[in-house]
């Protein structure tokens, strides 16, 4: 059994502007119409382009926030989720992708990272981490093999500065 997770995963462009709104309960809900270029392989080894498809996207609560906060109409995007089916208030079976992480696409969108300083506390942390895997290393040489805490990696922000538009959404209307 492998300890690698994996999710439906989901890329395209922010067709329309999104909307931020708030459920019942008060979380927060960002949506979007989105788009999904196809191609089909010729056999010469080109590529042809097929019609462009439009569907529904989701997300939730804090994550939501920074989706609104972070992407407009025509952002490139990948997103891991799953595809959810529900009737509408006529009773129409409908389809969204609920996206449970949502970032730009790297190889559409041109941006800058931002890393944060980090804090002393990070500081000390990132040393202490340096001086165990140090001690690690020379217990390994010698047969002990405790090993310390994990530590995780500093948060970065994104800032995006130019996202390529897709060059359906002006045909269609978006």
């Amino acid at each position: 059994m492998s300890d690698l997770h994996t999710q439906q995963s989901l890329s395209g462009f922010i067709a329309s502007d999104p909307i931020r709104t708030y459920t019942r309960k008060g979380d927060a809900r960002f949506y979007a119409k989105i788009g999904q270029e196809h191609f089909r392989a010729e056999t010469d080894g080109s590529f042809t382009k097929l019609e462009t498809t439009f569907h529904d996207m989701v997300q939730y609560r804090k994550a939501a926030e920074e989706a609104y906060a972070r992407f407009r109409k025509n952002d490139w995007f990948i997103a891991e989720g799953y595809v959810k089916t529900y009737r509408d208030k006529l009773g129409t079976e409908k389809e969204e992708f609920v996206a449970k992480k949502l970032g730009h696409d790297t190889a559409r969108t041109d941006y800058e990272v931002v890393r944060k300083e980090p804090t002393s506390a990070e500081k000390a942390t990132t040393i202490a981490a340096a001086l165990q895997a140090a001690q690690d290393s020379t217990d390994q040489v010698v047969g002990h093999t405790d090993s310390g805490p994990a530590v995780a990696p500093t948060a970065t922000t994104a800032t995006v500065t130019g996202p390529r538009e897709p060059a359906s959404a002006a045909a269609v209307g978006l």
